[in-house]
């Protein structure tokens, strides 16, 4: 297995564009991601990468080999894939990503459940509020919030999940309630907001009596971690635009209070997204299949 092992290494440090961020990738040191390669090269007789002290890209020939890398191991996971298929015991590594609220609320508990019914499945998390790349990052699912823009992605949807517009007592003690959404950008509010790079929502979406309206608000502070916008909700520095199910808790304890009610954010899309391939595989279909009822019943469990 070591040649393919070398093989695998190399797409990574291609796709990745760094040996060390292969290494993690791979879950191998540096040093030995950088010796897979050097062993990959002798035995081609070429160069696949350019390297520097600061850059590493590929040569002509590691383009070329890139292509047909990517084939060799398409076609090892699907011949693994089928074998899983008929033993009915799907087995091997599932990398699965999700935003950080998702992840920690609905998905981590879930997890060793998971595990215990299906003990040959190993699986790694990734939790990011940031856009990835689920072709050039190896995820095989994704539960994402939203509407995705990659419309070569298939999708599998969980929910509408319910938002609201929240504060704490003592921000509302001491600054008062909206009493209407334009508030919010009169800079009468401080909002704490979600902004990270490729962020597809820089607005408020509320329901208004006219329709749907965006709202560009304003405020001192952004995060690109929603549960930093919580607790800076929580310490009662501005108001926040959260789905429900990630601050039940704090809504039914009275930590956080809605406001302007009467004109609440739209539900946001809860939805799993994996590429047509990613899907042919047993354990990811099984994943999605295990996991989507479950989801949807805990989600039900957190409303207003």
């Amino acid at each position: 297995m070591s040649y393919f092992d070398n093989i695998r290494t190399f797409v990574r440090v291609y796709e990745l564009g760094s040996m060390s961020a292969a290494a993690r990738d791979q879950r191998i040191s540096a040093a030995v991601a950088s010796s897979r390669i050097s062993q990959l090269e002798d035995y081609l007789s070429v160069r696949l990468f350019h390297r520097t002290t600061r850059q590493l890209n590929p040569t002509e020939q590691g383009n070329i080999f890139y292509e047909g890398a990517c084939k060799i191991l398409e076609a090892i996971d699907e011949a693994e894939a089928a074998i899983n298929s008929i033993t009915q015991s799907p087995r091997g590594l599932l990398h699965v990503a999700a935003p950080l609220g998702v992840g920690r609320r609905l998905i981590a508990p879930l997890i060793p459940e998971f595990k215990r019914e299906y003990p040959l499945i190993d699986l790694r998390l990734r939790l990011s509020d940031r856009k990835l790349d689920l072709t050039a990052e190896g995820i095989d699912a994704a539960f994402f919030l939203g509407v995705p823009e990659d419309s070569s992605l298939r999708i599998k949807k969980i929910a509408d999940c319910a938002r609201v517009l929240c504060a704490a007592p003592s921000y509302l003690a001491e600054r008062g309630a909206p009493e209407s959404p334009q508030q919010l950008t009169a800079g009468t509010h401080d909002c704490l907001n979600l902004r990270y790079p490729g962020a597809p929502e820089f607005q408020w979406p509320l329901e208004m009596p006219d329709g749907v309206q965006r709202f560009a608000v304003k405020g001192p502070f952004e995060s690109d971690d929603g549960d930093v916008l919580t607790d800076w909700a929580l310490a009662g520095l501005g108001i926040t635009l959260k789905p429900v199910f990630e601050i039940a808790e704090h809504l039914s304890s009275g930590a956080l209070q809605p406001v302007l009610t009467e004109s609440p954010p739209v539900p946001i899309q809860m939805a799993l997204l994996y590429t047509h391939r990613r899907h042919q595989d047993p354990k990811t279909r099984l994943f999605i299949d295990w996991m989507t009822p479950r989801v949807q019943a805990d989600l039900k469990k957190s409303t207003l």
